[in-house]
């Protein structure tokens, strides 16, 4: 059995891996690498394998990072099964064809500019349309055999709507070696989804660690520091709050709160703004799969259906609509996509909103390195938005307690929960002072044998004499 890591190695963002086993080539996640040019060209390259060799795919989650280079894949000629739950396959429903639009519009664009070197997509709407048939749904906790020789499980790992934590079972030579793929873990004790799965066991286990290094604000601070940020701007200075959101998960989750501190009289007056169709139709999704929230998320999701003392919330489809919200000036929440800044409408509205002083702009989840969300809370003084300069006077804010991932803390109770260590465990998805933090403390609180592998590593297993690795 061979493993090879192909992103999220040492960086966060680029979830790939190869597992060779059994006869089988199977992949893990095939995510888009996010974060500035480097992040462009990167996504451009050939893949490390031939895409027609690949049997089939284990799909974590529908985050672009995880999930978007499977039209790529497709269109390289992939033909097999893209196995994940049913929640996911509804979200890749609609955000694999937004991907693609975007990427088209922005070859369109680059050609408008004469620059030849980006004048083709990285994929169509057509291979994303192609992709979205190579689609199987499974269900959590069955097991099931996507090759033979090897079994998998799905377990819920309440990151966003059908995340999953991946077990897979691989027999060789009549031996079986039990993998555990954590994908991305949600921050336990959250309202909306169910806390991750414990697992009680893994050989081989591939943990990430996005929030690797830090801990989270708990939810008391995080939502009064959401309530000083909106009152000081909407009903003091007079100013609008625009917040980057990722339209799947962090939006729902952005809005639980609003309408909850709403519903406690906490907040009043409310005009919330969401300008991202595909927010829309994931919310919309995620009010389909009531089975999969806690208790707290079905509570207020029978409030918010019963209509009463509910703050005013649009969400914009037309192109129209979402010019019109750059002509209010006060008393405005927007929440827009791409969560990171790069991309959609919400660099419009920053364009519009960073230069006044009564404004802020409230960010809610991770930035990657080289976003333009990063260089905002790095205290970037002006940004270059559509060809110009444009000068940072908004208060910029960051709100930790709304991360979708596990702390450092939630982490390691998640890994603690294994009843005997692995024998290996890798440390991904998390840039390295992070992934470095989350392995020193695995290895001294458990005395495991951790790595924090670097992109391309190969793991052959079982290991080959004394210094096999």
């Amino acid at each position: 059995m061979r493993l090879q890591f192909l992103g999220a190695a040492g960086e966060v963002t680029g979830s790939c891996f190869l597992l060779e086993a059994a006869g089988s080539r199977l992949l893990i996640d095939c995510g888009m690498v996010q974060g500035g040019r480097a992040a462009v060209a990167r996504n451009r390259e050939p893949f490390a394998f031939t895409a027609a060799d690949i049997d089939c795919v284990l799909l974590t989650h529908a985050h672009i990072d995880h999930s978007g280079l499977l039209p790529k894949l497709v269109r390289d000629g992939f033909a097999g099964r893209i196995h994940a739950t049913a929640a996911t396959i509804d979200l890749l429903g609609v955000m694999l064809p937004d991907s693609a639009h975007i990427q088209e519009s922005e070859a369109r664009r680059a050609r408008e500019r004469g620059r030849d070197d980006a004048a083709v997509p990285l994929y169509t709407l057509a291979d994303a349309q192609r992709c979205l048939t190579h689609l199987q749904a499974v269900a959590y906790d069955r097991e099931f055999a996507p090759r033979h020789g090897i079994r998998s499980r799905f377990r819920d790992a309440g990151h966003i709507l059908g995340s999953a934590i991946i077990e897979l079972w691989v027999e060789e030579a009549g031996h079986t070696t039990k993998l555990v793929f954590s994908g991305d873990l949600g921050q336990p004790g959250r309202p909306i989804l169910r806390d991750p799965t414990p697992i009680d066991s893994a050989d081989i286990l591939v943990l990430e660690s996005t929030y690797g290094d830090r801990l989270h604000a708990n939810l008391a601070a995080t939502e009064q520091a959401m309530i000083d940020i909106v009152e000081r701007t909407l009903f003091e200075r007079g100013g609008n709050v625009v917040m980057p959101a990722f339209a799947v998960g962090r939006t729902q989750q952005v809005l639980y709160h609003l309408h909850r501190l709403t519903r406690l009289g906490r907040l009043h007056d409310l005009r919330i703004f969401v300008d991202s169709p595909m927010a829309a139709e994931a919310t919309r999704i995620t009010r389909a799969h009531l089975a999969l929230f806690d208790a707290q998320a079905r509570n207020l999701a029978d409030w918010h259906a019963q209509g009463a003392d509910l703050p005013y919330l649009s969400f914009t489809a037309s192109v129209a609509e979402s010019i019109a919200l750059n002509r209010i000036r006060a008393g405005a929440i927007i929440i827009s996509a791409s969560g990171m800044c790069d991309a959609g409408r919400i660099r419009h509205h920053l364009r519009h909103n960073l230069p006044r002083r009564e404004c802020s702009v409230l960010i809610p989840g991770y930035q990657a390195q080289g976003t333009l969300g990063r260089r905002l809370l790095d205290g970037a003084s002006q940004v270059r938005l559509f060809g110009e300069d444009v000068p940072v006077r908004a208060a910029i804010h960051q709100v930790g307690g709304l991360s979708a991932h596990a702390d450092h803390a939630a982490l390691l109770a998640w890994a603690g929960a294994l009843r005997r260590p692995p024998a290996r465990c890798f440390i991904v998805h998390g840039e390295l002072a992070a992934a470095q933090a989350l392995h020193d403390a695995l290895r001294a609180r458990h005395g495991w044998r951790v790595d924090v592998p670097t992109r391309g590593q190969l793991l052959d297993w079982p290991p080959r004499g004394p210094s096999a690795p």
